[in-house]
């Protein structure tokens, strides 16, 4: 299990830009890399200058963690809660949070689409109170969104009817079963526009700063799944009617969060591995770039130097040339969470490096801010 953000060991502080916000003294003290800013602006009540950085220190806060801050507690346990993590973070130097408001065909945050997740157990919104705090620090935050996973069998009874994913449900045909969870099919208009209306929502109606999806491209490998949208579409082949239909949503989100204004961020964070996003998530990484259908990837290199399949700084190498020359910056997304665990699946010479060099995250940070990368993300 990852270590909980509220007990996260210090690193040593690095540098961020300046903002017009409040900030500790550790955000603004030196000034290497400049902010964006933007004349993109929201019209009517909720006008709205994006705040993002060409430099990213960032971090994720998944919904993994919300049992430990916010389920349960008060709006006052919740705020002081968020408020001492943007803190520690800010402390770090950390300029960029990503924050998992639709991991499970939910929401945490008040929305009209989606039900609330389990852990949103209080009358308040915990976006809106997170924006709210990390703003007044110059934390950037992006909505993090898991575009197809939906919830458990289980947890899809208890669901009202009068959502739409419940409703299709009934048809099957929208959305299926994989193991014990519900998944979209991305073969579908509708399924295509729910998560643009999803992205929509979070920008039209919150002061947040981008839109974030991570590796959850496809839910399955087994061509079981979508056999019949695959013969009714005449293709034959199926990884790359795969492949088409996750860029068709890929390139729809896109399009939704530019519609917004240009300096809203769209990031993708796939897995490190370029084959397995390419063959087993049906992810192509390398057309989005080439077209420009995000600002930001952000790969997972969760490896060390070791690692037998994708030792770092190599695999780092060639997610630099696959951004090489297009309009998309790239950051190394890093596994902070392994410091100090075996990593069984690094092969034998790498099984034990997260135990044997506690200081791998410092040093992987180090070639970053060394190579071509705008930056990188700690997942802790």
């Amino acid at each position: 299990m990852k270590k909980a953000i509220l007990i996260m060991t210090m690193l040593t502080v690095l540098t961020s830009c300046t903002v017009p916000n409040a900030a500790p003294e550790s955000i603004t003290e030196e000034l290497p890399y400049t902010c964006e800013s933007s004349t993109d602006v929201k019209t009517g009540e909720n006008s709205y200058v994006p705040l993002n950085y060409s430099y990213i220190k960032g971090m994720w806060l998944p919904y993994t963690h919300f049992s430990e801050y916010m389920q349960g507690k008060s709006e006052d346990e919740y705020r002081n809660a968020v408020r001492y993590i943007l803190n520690n973070v800010a402390e770090r130097g950390i300029n960029t949070v990503y924050f998992h408001v639709h991991p499970n065909g939910d929401a945490y945050y008040f929305s009209n689409i989606f039900p609330k997740g389990k852990c949103m157990t209080g009358d308040y919104d915990p976006l809106a109170i997170l924006l709210s705090e990390a703003h007044d620090l110059g934390i950037s935050v992006q909505a993090w969104l898991n575009p197809l996973r939906c919830q458990t069998i289980e947890e899809m009874q208890s669901i009202p009817d009068s959502f739409i994913t419940k409703k299709w449900t009934v048809q099957q045909h929208f959305i299926k079963q994989v193991g014990d969870r519900w998944y979209l099919v991305p073969a579908y208009d509708e399924v295509r526009q729910l998560i643009c209306d999803c992205a929509d929502e979070l920008l039209t109606k919150y002061d947040i700063d981008g839109i974030h999806i991570d590796d959850y491209f496809y839910p399955t490998t087994e061509p079981e799944f979508d056999s019949e949208e695959f013969t009714e579409s005449g293709s034959s082949d199926l990884s790359q009617w795969r492949r088409n239909c996750v860029t068709e949503y890929v390139k729809a989100l896109n399009e939704t969060v530019k519609k917004h204004g240009q300096r809203y961020k769209f990031s993708i964070s796939p897995q490190g591995n370029i084959v397995s996003d390419y063959d087993k998530q049906y992810a192509d990484v390398k057309l989005w770039c080439k077209e420009g259908y995000c600002d930001y990837m952000i790969p997972q290199l969760y490896y060390g130097f070791n690692n037998s399949v994708c030792p770092f700084e190599p695999t780092l190498r060639q997610w630099e040339s696959i951004v090489s020359g297009s309009s998309v910056s790239l950051a190394a997304g890093l596994a902070e969470y392994k410091v100090g665990k075996t990593d069984k699946w690094a092969g034998e010479a790498g099984e034990s490096e997260w135990i044997e060099t506690p200081d791998i995250i410092e040093r992987q940070i180090q070639i970053v801010t060394e190579s071509s990368a705008s930056g990188y993300v700690l997942y802790d």
